[in-house]
């Protein structure tokens, strides 16, 4: 399998920390892509144009990370990221949904202060703002929704933090959430964790 992959990827993090979790991670060959290179082939690969994207070895191609982590999850005969059924799996896939909308927040943030000043459009940046501290909110007063496991759900969470703090270092969200701050402290000293930091191609 390959890997279609930018280290600064919060979406790619969540399949790169899937990877080792599930013990997958040396059968994957990585391909470092920048999508916004003008030169990029990632269009032909994935008509979004986006990473993570993987390609298996009969040549189909999965994407985005929900479906690249759940296929991953199916190839190991481990403890499941993915409960199978029941209440425990639509528990799991809302916290994913959380974490990744955070996420898709923040994107949608950093993007629009990348626009130049004149074209910047404040009330969408406030908006954005107000949706990644509603979701660390959410998370903050119902913590035991993040349980003492370490699914699909928490890792999406756990990706969203890392993403935030690598692109917003001073959003300071660990003030007025403390459990979510130890949480995320205890959890990012996971090997998985450490092994896929975010960082600059």
């Amino acid at each position: 399998m390959k890997l279609r992959f930018s280290p600064a990827s919060p979406y790619v993090r969540k399949v790169s920390v899937t990877l080792v979790e599930t013990g997958l991670d040396d059968n994957v060959e990585k391909v470092l892509t920048n999508v916004w290179d003008e030169k990029t082939d990632i269009g032909n690969v994935n008509p979004l144009g986006k990473v993570p994207t993987l390609i298996l070895e009969d040549g189909q191609v999965l994407y985005d990370s929900p479906v690249i982590c759940e296929y991953l999850d199916s190839l190991h005969d481990g403890d499941k990221l993915f409960p199978a059924s029941g209440a425990e799996r639509w528990k799991a896939l809302r916290l994913q949904a959380l974490g990744d909308g955070m996420t898709d927040a923040g994107i949608a943030w950093l993007l629009e202060t990348r626009r130049p000043e004149e074209f910047r459009y404040d009330k969408w940046i406030g908006r954005q703002t107000a949706v990644v501290l509603r979701a660390m909110d959410a998370l903050e007063n119902n913590l035991e929704n993040l349980g003492t496991g370490f699914g699909i759900g928490q890792i999406a969470v756990a990706c969203s933090l890392g993403w935030l703090d690598f692109r917003f270092p001073d959003l300071g969200w660990r003030d007025d959430r403390p459990g979510l701050a130890d949480w995320f402290t205890t959890v990012s000293d996971r090997p998985s964790m450490e092994k896929t930091a975010p960082a600059e191609a």
